[in-house]
């Protein structure tokens, strides 16, 4: 960095991304800070600049920098900014703290800290909750981990599985495969690990009777609800177990059967066209939507 670059940043004012230190004593609010950075949009630290903005600077050793990398180090996970120090004359120097923004679950002495304006505050525990949910999701979900030793191919329904094969083949999102029999296809859909079914292969295509007591993923339950409250009783009520691919029509189904359907004859054609209250794209993200969570929450 320059020294007028400097002088363009620190006129600018603190803010979300940016924080003056006077003096490298208050290397431990710092670090507070360069954690909230992490844990944002990333930004910079700067020692030798007071709150006012003006740039003082103060003499930087070999034992100033180590004293900031020792501090930096009770950042949990490691994380390395880069430090970089810039002469102002008479012996003087600003410390430059460059910090990438992770938006991450980094905490400094066991606590994560997060930046609102100009200052640095502990993060809200359901905000830090959140973002370790996210973070580890990728790896740990549980449609990823392997199905029981016990389940087969024989407990998926075949027929569903070669549909999806047709239907993106017919979609233009895959090319016909050499192999085609239903081991083959989820194979390639990269349902199986390390030569067994993962769950997420149960929860597409699972048809055996047996599943239902290991999966209650592989149900849905269906109402209409008497008036605005739910608590008011049901007209009526459904229990459904079925495969992904199932429950999502059978739901699509039973919404028809509850919902006022307009229709109108077009010139020119020999089927009439029907309207249902509610746009079938929408209520179809609404049914999807509304299984995922079922599934969290249980």
């Amino acid at each position: 960095m320059l020294l007028e670059e400097l002088q363009k940043l620190v006129a600018a004012g603190e803010s979300e991304n940016l924080e003056f230190k006077k003096t490298t004593g208050q290397r431990t609010e710092a670090a507070k800070t360069v954690c909230a950075l992490l844990n944002g949009l990333g930004g910079f630290l700067l020692f030798g600049v007071s709150d006012r903005g003006e740039i003082t600077g103060q003499q930087v050793t070999a034992k100033t920098l180590e004293d900031i990398s020792l501090e930096l180090r009770r950042i949990e996970p490691p994380a390395f900014p880069e430090i970089e120090t810039l002469s102002i004359g008479n012996d003087k120097a600003v410390v430059v703290i460059r910090v990438s923004g992770k938006m991450g679950t980094y905490c400094y002495d066991g606590r994560p800290y997060i930046r609102h304006g100009q200052t640095t505050q502990i993060m809200p525990r359901g905000e830090y909750e959140k973002r370790v949910l996210v973070k580890f999701h990728a790896h740990r979900r549980w449609e990823n981990e392997l199905a029981p030793d016990w389940v087969t191919i024989q407990d998926l329904d075949e027929d569903e599985i070669q549909a999806t094969l047709q239907n993106a083949i017919s979609l233009g999102r895959m090319k016909k495969p050499t192999h085609t029999d239903s081991e083959s296809i989820l194979r390639g859909l990269g349902l199986f690990d390390d030569g067994h079914l993962i769950n997420a292969a149960v929860a597409l295509y699972g048809k055996s009777e047996r599943l239902f007591a290991s999966y209650p993923q592989l149900s849905i339950r269906l109402a209409r609800f008497r008036g605005t409250d739910r608590l008011g009783g049901f007209m009526d009520n459904r229990n459904y177990w079925g495969n992904g691919f199932d429950l999502s029509r059978r739901g699509e189904s039973f919404l028809l059967d509850h919902v006022p359907i307009s229709g109108r004859v077009v010139p020119g054609k020999m089927i009439r066209e029907d309207y249902p209250l509610y746009p079938p794209l929408a209520t179809r993200e609404a049914r999807v939507k509304a299984r995922v969570v079922r599934r969290c929450s249980a």
